[in-house]
């Protein structure tokens, strides 16, 4: 249960104890002239395996990393809703009667989409102060929204003392992104923002969405996450169609076999459709039974310290999102080729649903000052500048009112 009551905060640049505080604090009582009753955060996050596993209620391998969102949240004596972002300086405002998706709201509707979400389900709240901040990169696959989602409503139960269950909270984040704005997702990005721990990866099942944590790899090798920085196109919108087809095909083949998800299911099952569905569905659904397979191998490589096995699989994953799921490009094909041909990387492919603009790659640390020339190399022949991060595992969701 999330029951999380708040302790005094200050915002002289010292917490109770004399600790430096975040600066939210200070953004936060200098727009509404009060100090928050709470502050949250949760981290962004980074898919090493089972991109897209949701529809088909896969197998997901993810880690947190240390980039994170914050919210600060303060209640009102109204039913009004101020929202304030730090970074964009933007403005928004809404009320509980008049709670509604708008557009121009952009970054705003994620949080109105959690306060529907408990509205809709009879939790007693009323009016909020909300102002958010971060350093997740937004656009690229990093979960920057389940960040923002899972930070609200945590926020949001520790203003009005709220006792919900984990599920309770990833629901309302699910709900804010899929009925309030209409955008596909599933419950993996949430999940990796509520419960990562500090060193260690993120396995989870999404059929029954139990999770395990796994030690980090640790040796001579590390995941380095790169960004490509190419613009986001379109490709997620189409989203929930993909996710509705997928649905459809498991009915029709649980009236030939048992089961109730696609994991239930074999490829041998798959070819037995062949001209019933769509060819392209069926090639995605190939890749989504492949890619639990993935993540079951891979994980079982990292505990034994296999990176070369590992690395092939983040190869194998690679291709799959590229010419069974088709959403890779060619800059981030570029950088993923680069990447296998680099001494010392055991593996690399693109990281993030929808438009990944990301890649993510397993190398040691010699390798690293050569893929960093493919970088400088990617820069003049695309005329995008990549930025590259050692990806260190960071923890989840964290109650941040003595910073």
């Amino acid at each position: 249960m999330l029951n999380c009551y708040a302790k005094c905060l200050t915002i002289n640049g010292k917490d109770q104890n004399g600790g430096a505080v975040h600066p939210i604090l200070e953004h936060h009582s200098g727009e509404y002239g009060k100090n928050p009753f709470s502050v949250v955060s949760a981290p962004g996050r980074v898919s090493l395996l089972g991109e897209f596993s949701s529809p088909g209620d896969g197998l997901l391998l993810q880690l947190a990393i240390d980039k994170r969102l914050y919210v600060a949240c303060s209640p009102r004596s109204d039913n009004s809703l101020r929202f304030y972002s730090v970074d964009l300086g933007e403005r928004k405002k809404s009320s509980l009667s008049g709670l509604k998706y708008k557009r121009e709201d952009r970054w705003a509707n994620y949080i109105k989409g959690v306060i529907f979400a408990f509205l809709n389900s009879g939790h007693p709240i009323k009016g909020m102060d909300i102002t958010i901040q971060g350093d997740i990169p937004q656009g690229v696959g990093l979960g920057s929204s389940a960040a923002l989602c899972i930070a609200a409503a945590s926020a949001i139960c520790q203003v009005f003392s709220l006792e919900l269950s984990t599920f309770q909270i990833l629901d309302a984040a699910r709900q804010s992104e899929v009925l309030f704005l209409g955008q596909y997702t599933g419950m993996g990005q949430a999940m990796a923002a509520l419960k990562s721990e500090k060193g260690k990866l993120l396995f989870t099942d999404l059929k029954n969405l139990e999770n395990t944590s796994i030690d980090y790899p640790r040796g001579d090798a590390f995941f380095v996450l790169t960004d490509s920085k190419v613009p986001q196109n379109s490709f997620e919108s189409d989203g929930i169609d993909y996710q509705q087809e997928i649905k459809d095909l498991v009915t029709y083949l649980g009236k030939r076999k048992s089961g109730s998800s696609l994991r239930d299911f074999s490829k041998d099952d798959l070819r037995e459709v062949v001209g019933k569905i769509s060819e392209e569905v069926r090639r995605r659904c190939i890749h989504l039974l492949e890619e639990s397979e993935r993540v079951e191998d891979g994980i079982n490589y990292l505990e034994k310290g296999d990176f070369e096995s590992f690395g092939r699989l983040m190869n194998r994953s690679h291709e799959g999102l590229r010419d069974m799921w088709e959403v890779s490009c060619p800059e981030i094909d570029w950088l993923v080729k680069r990447a296998w041909e680099t001494p010392g990387v055991y593996g690399s492919k693109m990281t993030g649903e929808g438009f990944g603009g990301c890649t993510v790659s397993l190398m040691t640390k010699l390798a690293l000052e050569e893929y960093t020339k493919h970088l400088e190399e990617y820069d003049r022949i695309f005329g995008f500048t990549p930025e590259y991060m050692i990806l260190e595992p960071s923890d989840g969701l964290r109650f941040e009112n003595t910073l």
